[in-house]
């Protein structure tokens, strides 16, 4: 069989993308590699979120070069930059063989005979109504506690600062039935944990809107939890509130992404809410399930970000208490409304990068200090954990996680903790991003 290795940059979805990539070329005498240099073909799939990507990119690539010329290894990109870039990419590496968009991610074997003639980009968009959601291979995930489970793609918000629209189109959602017979037939090969995700999973309209998605894989036999990812806060709904109070299995973890604490400045993103109206949402979310962990995402440094914007953002991250966020500095991305309108007003001016990374560094003092204490507050609880494997390098350790999504590591072997087990396990440390902890004896 011929060998193919892929490299994933980013999000979950990519992951997940990635996966299907391997088990259909699996289908057509494609075996995977972790090794580079043994493979006929090098995948590399993309993410355009976060500023130089292109360069990561072009890094890698010139990493994958001396297998080309070795051995005659194809080059492939796929993903956001490539649907980002298109035939650019081609003209700027004259030794890539081809690049492929998202929707073109079931093409990749003709596509792959194709290469044997020609350099191309194939990055056409695949109307809504022909789209087809790539199925998950249930005996791939034989053997393993987890499983990501595609709901829908796109998104149709068109934030200011996001090229997500571009990359990934319109918003399409995946027929329900479809979700719902994928989840029971990785539940068959022993999966207890399924999160369906999308770049905004809580819009879904596949035939149900999205907490009647939840309530149905909920109901799957043997399967243990439900999560999801990610969300944009205007589609958290009463709805998926009560989803949340009413139905254990879905876990209570929820990554609800603010961007920043100054309402002139969401109004700039082009968020359609205001600090006050997520925490709002917010708190109604706690209130359904006490102790549900909330993670977001931080921006620091948009465009016309002052000093008391930025005060505003600490002011929310210590109200709210995140469990976790995500920040970063703003980066203009092509093709967005923000990148367009930078330095065009006053509003609009750029903040420079000596401003904006101690503001990021002092944004992420505040949160490691908050994810401690909340760390720390799980010393001596017992916790129930999903047991996902062994932990690398570490003979006789095993990790897990609690259903508010938190690691936690054990002193265990394979017998005692084998991967799907559902344990009660008593918390003996708190690490920065981690817990440890002691079975039973």
């Amino acid at each position: 069989m011929r060998k193919v290795f892929v490299h994933t940059f980013g999000c979950q979805m990519n992951e997940a993308d990635s996966s299907r990539m391997v088990e259909l070329l699996g289908r057509h005498a494609f075996a995977a590699t972790a090794h580079p240099e043994d493979a006929d073909l090098i995948l590399v799939n993309t993410c355009a979120v976060r500023e130089k990507a292109e360069q990561k990119l072009l890094s890698a690539l010139g990493r994958y070069r001396a297998h080309k010329a070795r051995r005659g290894t194809l080059l492939a990109v796929g993903g956001c930059v490539a649907q980002q870039e298109k035939d650019r990419l081609l003209a700027r590496v004259p030794y890539l063989d081809f690049v492929f968009g998202p929707d073109n991610l079931a093409r990749l074997p003709e596509m792959i005979e194709r290469a044997a003639r020609e350099r191309f980009a194939e990055t056409g968009w695949m109307a809504s109504e022909e789209y087809v959601f790539p199925g998950a291979d249930p005996e791939a995930a034989r053997g393993r506690a987890t499983a990501f489970v595609t709901a829908m793609k796109g998104c149709d918000n068109v934030c200011s600062f996001c090229i997500v629209p571009h990359t990934r189109g319109r918003e399409i959602s995946r027929p329900y039935p479809e979700i719902v017979a994928e989840c029971a037939a990785l539940a068959a090969v022993g999966v207890r944990e399924v999160t369906l995700i999308g770049q905004n999973v809580n819009s879904y309209a596949g035939g149900c809107d999205f907490a009647a998605l939840l309530r149905r894989v909920a109901a799957v036999p043997d399967l243990a939890r439900v999560r999801f990812t990610t969300s944009h806060p205007h589609d958290l709904s009463d709805a998926l509130v009560e989803a949340f109070r009413d139905e254990p299995k879905v876990m209570p973890h929820f990554h609800l992404p603010v961007q920043s604490g100054s309402d002139p400045v969401l109004a700039r993103m082009r968020r359609d809410y205001t600090v006050e109206e997520y925490l709002g949402r917010f708190e109604l979310l706690r209130a359904a399930r006490p102790g549900i962990a909330i993670t977001t995402d931080f921006i620091v440094g948009f465009p016309g970000e002052s000093d008391e914007d930025f005060r505003r953002s600490l002011a929310l991250l210590e109200r709210a208490r995140f469990d976790n966020s995500f920040s970063f500095v703003y980066s203009p991305r092509p093709h967005t409304g923000a990148a367009r309108r930078l330095g065009s007003a006053p509003e609009w001016q750029e903040v420079p990068r000596e401003v904006a990374v101690p503001r990021l560094e002092a944004l992420q003092a505040v949160q490691r200090r908050i994810a401690s204490e909340v760390m720390a507050g799980q010393l001596g609880r017992t916790v129930e954990v999903l047991v996902e494997g062994a932990l690398e390098g570490e003979e006789g350790r095993r990790f897990g996680r609690t259903p508010e999504n938190r690691v936690v590591h054990l002193d265990a072997d394979e017998l005692r903790a084998p991967a799907g087990a559902v344990l009660r396990v008593r918390v003996t440390r708190a690490h920065a991003n981690s817990l440890s902890g002691e079975l039973p004896a």
